[in-house]
């Protein structure tokens, strides 16, 4: 599983970073339809997630699942290099939504069952291995592209394009994303990754109030602070920095949450998910607030630290809450939804939004909107979200 995840999140780490910067430099894409590109992820989300948590809880064949989901999106981040503007790149990454968005989530579930006897510490062994993946190609990536130039003869700035090579992040997030979804084939599938779950029991997630609260307070944060990151690279860029700036600004954030994610578990212990879920919240809130009303301050720099405490506390807080409050045979269900909810319906709002307030207030009106709100949710959050559990009378059952 360390190994899935480090392709995994290594293919994401010479694409994520760069995409919006692609879009808007390289295709000159407006501020509006850079932030429709980016919604379509999350807007097919909405149905791939769901259905492709079903099918693994419903089959029982979640490691299969998984490799299968690791494959196509393989073959959708190959395919976006034959992209040429708005039309064909809107096309072509909704194609590649249908096995992206569920892969995170589904390799979420198969590694909590792997590591279910050795609870949130040992996953957060696992998964920091991801975490590891993405620091090594977010910094490698830029210095493949200038041995790229070099042997092309292609100069480094093209007019308003800082990196007229940035296209190559395609196959190259292809060929690692690949890798994982071969290994993903070779894992057991069988004990916990192999409980199925009854027709319809998807239905009873809506019924357990802690689960739908957590849902609609993943809403709010995700819709707060999700647009801003996916165009952090275009805020970096306006602020004259380039494709080498981009990739020395996630270089603290990393390397601060790699102990964090390692350390999740123990972290999970002292503070519970709701703690985890509020600091990473307001840390988000903190780190955009500082982007948006400080653009030109020294503290720009280091304040990119917090988004390893966002990772800790967001993004896995919120699967090890699922993880406290659904049964083991709805759990690649209840994290894709969770996904669905969050990154999908709370990005496509964030994503339009943040794009929109780009073009129509400048670069710094996302991070000044996302700071005010993220600080204020991740306060609420001991209000607005209860202590994560099953029900007593029976802990495999929702009802």
């Amino acid at each position: 599983m360390s190994v899935v995840w480090f392709f995994v999140l290594g293919g994401l780490g010479s694409f994520f970073p760069f995409y919006s910067l692609y879009l808007r430099d390289n295709l000159s894409l407006t501020g509006t339809q850079v932030g429709l590109v980016l919604s379509v992820l999350p807007l097919v989300g909405i149905l791939a997630q769901p259905l492709w948590g079903q099918i693994a809880d419903v089959t029982g064949w979640r490691t299969r699942v998984l490799s299968v989901l690791a494959l196509g999106a393989a073959g959708g981040y190959a395919a976006l290099f034959l992209g040429g503007g708005f039309a064909s790149m809107l096309l072509l990454t909704a194609l590649l939504a249908v096995f992206s968005t569920p892969l995170i989530p589904s390799l979420v579930a198969v590694t909590l069952a792997l590591t279910s006897a050795g609870g949130a510490r040992a996953f957060g062994l696992v998964r920091v291995w991801g975490t590891v993946g993405f620091l090594i190609t977010v910094v490698a990536f830029p210095r493949l592209l200038d041995g790229l130039r070099g042997a092309a003869h292609v100069a480094s700035a093209s007019g308003d394009v800082s990196e007229p090579l940035l296209g190559f992040m395609f196959p190259v997030t292809a060929a690692l994303v690949a890798v994982s979804g071969v290994v993903a084939a070779t894992l057991p599938w069988t004990g916990a990754l192999s409980l199925r779950a009854p027709r319809g029991d998807w239905r009873q997630l809506f019924e357990h109030m802690p689960y739908v609260r957590l849902l609609a307070f993943a809403l709010l944060a995700y819709l707060l602070l999700q647009g801003p990151m996916a165009l952090f690279p275009v805020y970096v860029r306006a602020h004259g920095g380039s494709v080498e700036t981009v990739s020395g600004l996630w270089i603290p954030m990393l390397l601060v949450e790699i102990p964090l994610v390692a350390l999740s578990g123990a972290s999970l212990e002292r503070l519970g998910a709701r703690g985890l879920l509020g600091i990473g919240v307001f840390a988000g809130g903190l780190r955009w607030a500082v982007c948006g009303f400080l653009p030109d301050s020294p503290l720009v720099y280091p304040v990119q630290a917090l988004h390893g405490v966002v990772v800790a506390g967001l993004v896995l807080g919120g699967p090890l809450y699922v993880e406290a409050a659904v049964p083991e045979r709805l759990r690649s269900t209840g994290q894709n939804v969770l996904a669905m909810v969050g990154v999908s319906l709370g990005g496509i709002s964030s994503n339009v939004s943040s794009g929109y307030l780009l073009e129509r207030f400048g670069t710094d009106a996302p991070y000044q909107v996302a700071g005010i709100g993220g600080m204020a949710l991740g306060v609420l959050v001991w209000i607005l979200l209860p202590r994560p559990s099953r029900p007593v009378a029976n802990r495999d059952s929702l009802g």
